[in-house]
């Protein structure tokens, strides 16, 4: 088996670095939850604009983490039929995972089209959530963390197509 070519290894380069920035996030919010549990328990003070980070970062997280799923294989699907298919015809399952990846880029591309001028009115805007005077966070980050993740995934779609065409199996 050769090693994979120079632009896969960066893209799955970055794709572990969304993939450690999602896990980050996480740990961020794991804290930020407890130190707000502590303060409303303890001292009867929440910290302000806990739901408000956790409401714009649980979608980046989902975004920067599932073009590694995808890249190595752990996206959520029914695998039973391309199991069965792919013993018995390997072709056949190799053209049927082309079109669901195929169909994969589309969807991802229309979530990206859609997605682009919602971070730019948010950037543009100075787009924030919160209550001005106690919590304000600007959505720009996590908006373009989603535009970040979502064009990973896409690439992740893209060269499994191209992978498959060439050699049969990603890599």
């Amino acid at each position: 088996m050769s090693s994979p070519s120079l632009p896969l290894r960066v893209l799955n380069l970055a794709t572990q670095g969304a993939n450690i920035a999602g896990t980050m996030l996480i740990v961020g919010l794991v804290l930020i939850i407890c130190i707000d549990v502590l303060g409303r328990n303890l001292f009867g003070s929440p910290l302000p604009g806990v739901p408000e980070m956790v409401s714009l970062s649980i979608v980046a997280i989902v975004f920067l983490q599932v073009p590694q799923a995808l890249k190595s294989g752990r996206l959520t699907q029914s695998d039973a039929l391309i199991v069965t298919l792919r013993a018995r015809s390997p072709r056949t399952a190799n053209f049927l995972e082309i079109i669901f990846d195929f169909l994969g880029l589309l969807v991802i591309g229309a979530i990206l089209y859609a997605h682009w001028p919602i971070l730019v009115k948010s950037f543009t805007r100075h787009e924030f959530v919160g209550a001005v005077g106690n919590f304000t966070m600007p959505t720009w980050p996590a908006k373009l963390m989603i535009m970040i993740g979502g064009a990973l995934l896409a690439l992740q779609f893209l060269s499994r197509i191209i992978q498959r065409l060439t050699r049969g199996e990603p890599q």
